[in-house]
């Protein structure tokens, strides 16, 4: 980590801003896969914030699966995201972002199991809509953002209760920011990478016409929990 003094800006919080401060020299190599973090104190002083400031900021770094702490010796450099993730998103708005993809599963767990229950044809039929333009511009690496929302949207809607649909479109902004993030990674990446979220997508799809309560549950869950790898992990960068 850089020894000078490093300025934190106002705008976010102090704690999503060293996140996005420490993110960043994990990203660039300043700071490597398995090297130790400054002490707590260090930190304080380079980038001017208090203990609590610092502790936090640490605790979303290991709750992203980015930095792990050790007793008694420290934390450490877990693993290093993509290279291109900070320049499909601002390093500070990252935590922000996972922070909505861990609402997400929980939330949308819930609207793919309720749907596999509820959904009737004409609900299917829009998840299946949704699908079918999002796999279409995926496989010609096109953004598909929308279709991405909708297919989401859609499983919110046929879950038959609206309180979900209204969780949903008041994140909207957020979850597309998500999303925009996680389609780009997506698109530079390899064929078998399209093919692997495609794939989730339509498993979900498959739970829910199948009347699989369990099965939708999990894959919606499981979708999720890889979306927050793939861009939080360089490793699945391919």
């Amino acid at each position: 980590m850089d020894n000078g003094k490093l300025t934190i800006r106002k705008r976010k919080t102090l704690s999503d801003q060293l996140y996005g401060q420490i993110l960043e020299q994990i990203v660039s190599g300043a700071l490597k896969q398995g090297e130790k973090l400054p002490s707590e104190n260090r930190i304080c002083t380079a980038f001017g914030v208090s203990r609590p400031v610092v502790r936090e900021a640490l605790r979303k770094l290991q709750d992203d699966g980015l930095v792990e702490a050790r007793r008694g010796v420290g934390s450490f450099v877990r693993k290093r995201p993509p290279q291109r993730l900070i320049e499909f998103a601002a390093a500070d708005s990252v935590s922000d972002l996972m922070r909505a993809m861990e609402a997400r599963m929980v939330v949308e767990k819930a609207t793919a199991r309720l749907a596999a229950q509820r959904a009737g044809s004409r609900e299917i039929a829009k998840i299946e809509a949704a699908l079918k333009t999002l796999e279409n511009a995926m496989q010609r690496r096109e953004t598909a953002l929308d279709a991405d929302f909708d297919f989401h949207l859609a499983i919110a809607e046929a879950s038959g209760n609206h309180a979900f649909v209204t969780m949903l479109s008041a994140i909207r902004e957020v979850m597309e920011r998500t999303i925009d993030v996680a389609q780009s990674l997506t698109r530079e990446g390899s064929q078998a990478r399209i093919d692997r979220v495609t794939q989730e997508h339509r498993q979900i799809y498959e739970a829910i016409i199948a009347r699989d309560v369990d099965a939708a549950g999990l894959t919606m869950a499981y979708h999720l929990l890889q979306a927050r790898q793939r861009v939080t992990d360089y490793a699945r960068e391919v």
